[in-house]
């Protein structure tokens, strides 16, 4: 039985296999409408999410199985003092694979150390968001035609943003891959990202403050927005909220073939002039999203078609 806590967890080969079964699901939904038939997926969900528990849930339903679960810590056991542990043993008992999302970094290693059933980390804290960063390589791939040799601009918060930390563990893997991280100084890359995986890995990275900057040279922009729920204090994120905002001006710097990428939501990072631009690609993006999460719930519960 497998799991998916980080997108290391699979090989660059077993991930080119994910998203060429992702590709043929999108190709051939009919084929794999009744595939999950009598399955169950549980979304444990510590921590609010609109995408991510609808996209897994949706992802599932396509698949002919059906889904239970809650969307708040509010409204399960948790608040009782229930620990992950025995949440899961039980969750165990009524599905056959769960998708769990929790504030605290490592809570789904530990369901997944006590689990009967496969786990998805759907985003644990500040530290990882696997199945976002599965999202992203299928866009990158399905718009560009393949992940290497590509110059990415990772844009906003670098700090605290999960789904920047996961894409960059993932893209290192890939030959020349250059990074362009733009932030402001209180928002850089953490030196555990710079040190242990851009420098480890020997990754060309260059990090700037200003967006104008990088633009002309990307095939990829990556926004993020500044998480108000990471803060400490609210002067902080007032201050940051609004230090990029990617608009239709900044985008005629950008080349006609670079596409703009955001795990959502957005805040007001993008303007929404933006969304008329082809390269606008945020929406497809989330499409994306549902793909790659069928060919994972397919391959986690070992199913073929």
């Amino acid at each position: 039985m497998r799991h998916l806590m980080s997108p290391l967890d699979f090989t660059v080969e077993e991930l080119d296999n994910l998203m060429d079964l992702a590709q043929d699901i999108e190709k051939n939904p009919k084929k794999y409408a009744h595939a999950c038939d009598g399955k169950k997926l549980a979304t444990l969900f510590f921590e609010p999410s609109t995408r991510t528990r609808l996209s897994h849930e949706a992802a599932m339903l396509n698949l002919g199985g059906s889904v239970l679960g809650f969307s708040s810590a509010d409204s399960s056991s948790a608040t009782k003092g229930e620990t992950v542990a025995d949440t899961i043993r039980m969750i165990s008992c009524y599905a056959d694979i769960c998708a769990m999302r929790h504030p605290k970094e490592g809570a789904a290693l530990v369901a997944s150390e006590h689990s009967r059933i496969p786990v998805i980390n759907a985003g644990d804290g500040g530290h990882q968001h696997p199945t976002q960063t599965l999202t992203d390589l299928l866009t990158i791939r399905s718009l560009k035609g393949h992940l290497d040799n590509i110059t990415i601009g990772l844009c906003g918060d670098l700090k605290f943003g999960r789904t920047v930390h996961s894409l960059i563990h993932a893209l290192v893997r890939y030959k020349n891959v250059k990074f362009i991280l733009i932030s402001p100084e209180e928002l850089r890359i953490p030196s555990y990202i710079r040190n242990d995986v851009l420098d480890k890995e020997h990754a060309q990275y260059e990090e700037v403050v200003r967006l104008e900057d990088a633009l002309p040279k990307l095939d990829i922009l990556y926004m993020t927005r500044v998480q108000k729920e990471r803060f400490f204090n609210e002067e902080d994120y007032i201050r940051m909220k609004d230090f990029y905002v990617l608009d239709a001006q900044k985008m005629e710097l950008a080349p006609k073939d670079m596409y703009v990428l955001h795990p959502l939501p957005r805040v007001n990072e993008i303007a929404v002039e933006v969304d008329d631009d082809p390269r606008a690609a945020y929406f497809a993006q989330a499409q994306y999203g549902v793909y790659i999460r069928m060919a994972l719930i397919l391959t986690l519960l070992e199913i073929e078609v």
